[in-house]
């Protein structure tokens, strides 16, 4: 069955990751003190210590991939899984690398070797898991390397679950037969639960069970959960509330109640809130520094084009629902609407200096104080006036879980075009889907989003 190709496959894609990782720092050896620094093959006493540094090397990032389940099966994942932990997983082998050598006061090292491992094992493990889905697609799509499934519903959410397999051949899943009420399904039929589909599944040698039962149904779950323990076959469950729940859900318990948390972020760990914390800190203060004579011409230019502050700072609702001010370069003459009305491209109350500052967002650097303060973060979901987000908060659908995060100068929405007079709607789904996805990676490439491309705006 598949369980067994799927433990070969596991130990090949792991002894090939070996001499990949391996490779690549021998390679980046070679190339730093023969190439680069054109010395001898020696990164640090003698080829040897190259060897065992690089064997260490390859045997902890590739237990790192276990831990972090990069060879269980990822059929239905996107690549971007692989992105995410390949790149975490690398960095903190490097860095656990760095910390036993300072710990060890072992001076006599080039980090140079490193950091050029890095960039190689990133992009050659990625290329090659990239490869490897190309060509396990390639298969699945032609029946072969399939997990076979049995479905338990016949009613709408077994339906569904049916048309994403159809639609996805490459997932190489192949439903065998499902049980359920009626034969509405484009598969072979079973029978009922009580008719047949006990004893089927009791006898099952399918590789998983996935039940799909309506509401008015669920009181087989326990019957279904007992045959499959009989039979020892994988048993997942769709709930019928699915469509309510976001993907990231985690089980929770107090005494012996299990708790479905429907709201779990990357936030909710302290230590990922501490890198975006720290990272915002660093970030604000190096760009107030590069910053200063933007700074300086644009509070100049701002004093010169109409009478008025130079800091226009307006009340916006930040994490938690906590109202904060938001300090801007003021752009617009003083006028009474600047709480209940945006800013549209033609707008009367704009400044000649106002539309330039505008274009380019230099008017909005005076928010790296706030990103200092802890008002906000460099990158989250643009905060709003308070009279709008209770307008929002009863139309749009979702729209208040933006402030479960401190909102940010630039983010996710911006970099992808919903920013100003834009809609809402669509810049409420980019908000929760970084707030569900956030790494790191994801902010800094938001960051590089943002200088080459997010920077100039469509204002006029």
């Amino acid at each position: 069955m598949i369980k067994r190709w799927q433990r070969l496959l596991n130990l090949a894609n792991m002894i090939i990751d070996f001499f990949i990782l391996f490779g690549c720092y021998y390679g980046a050896a070679g190339i730093w003190l023969k190439l680069i620094r054109k010395g001898d093959f020696n990164p640090s006493i003698s080829p040897e210590i190259t060897i065992g540094v690089g064997i260490a090397l390859a045997f902890s990032i590739i237990l790192s991939y276990y831990i972090v389940g990069l060879y269980n099966t990822l059929r239905s994942k996107p690549i971007s899984n692989d992105l995410k932990w390949v790149v975490s997983s690398n960095a903190l082998a490097i860095f656990m690398v760095i910390g036993v050598l300072y710990i060890g006061k072992i001076i006599d090292f080039s980090r140079g070797v490193l950091l050029l491992f890095y960039f190689f094992s990133v992009s050659s493990i990625l290329l090659k898991r990239m490869l490897m889905r190309f060509l396990l697609a390639s298969f699945r799509k032609k029946g072969l390397n399939q997990k076979h499934v049995v479905l338990i519903g016949s009613g709408l959410l077994a339906q569904q679950y049916a048309l994403e397999i159809f639609k996805h051949p490459a997932y190489g899943y192949t439903i065998d037969g499902f049980i359920g009420l009626h034969d509405v399904l484009n598969i072979p039929y079973i029978g009922t639960w009580d008719n047949k589909g006990k004893a089927y599944l009791e006898k099952c040698e399918a590789d998983e069970v996935i039940v799909a039962l309506d509401q008015e149904y669920i009181h087989h779950f326990p019957e279904i959960i007992d045959a499959t323990e009989k039979s020892g076959v994988k048993l997942l469950i769709i709930p019928y509330f699915s469509n309510l729940i976001p993907t990231n859900t985690c089980i929770e318990s107090v005494g012996d109640c299990k708790l479905i948390n429907v709201r779990t972020t990357p936030f909710d760990s302290p230590f990922n809130l501490i890198v975006k914390r720290l990272f915002d800190i660093v970030s604000s203060c190096i760009l107030l520094l590069i910053c200063c004579p933007i700074l300086i011409f644009a509070a100049i230019g701002v004093k010169l084009s109409s009478p008025g502050p130079i800091i226009f700072k307006q009340l916006r609702v930040g994490k938690n629902k906590k109202l904060f001010d938001m300090y801007k370069f003021r752009s617009m003459r003083i006028n009474d609407n600047s709480t209940k009305a945006w800013t549209t491209h033609d707008d009367p109350r704009k400044t000649t200096f106002g539309k330039f500052i505008r274009k380019t967002s230099i008017d909005e650097l005076p928010q790296l104080w706030n990103v200092l303060r802890g008002d906000m973060s460099l990158i989250g979901p643009r905060p709003e006036i308070p009279f709008f987000v209770n307008q929002f908060k009863d139309t749009i659908p979702l729209y208040m879980l933006k402030h479960l995060v401190r909102p940010g100068i630039t983010g996710w929405a911006q970099v992808n075009g919903l920013r100003g007079d834009t809609s809402i709607e669509e810049r409420i789904k980019k908000d929760i889907w970084y707030i569900e996805n956030w790494t790191f990676g994801l902010d800094l490439r938001i960051v590089v989003m943002t200088i080459f491309g997010g920077i100039i705006n469509k204002e006029l």
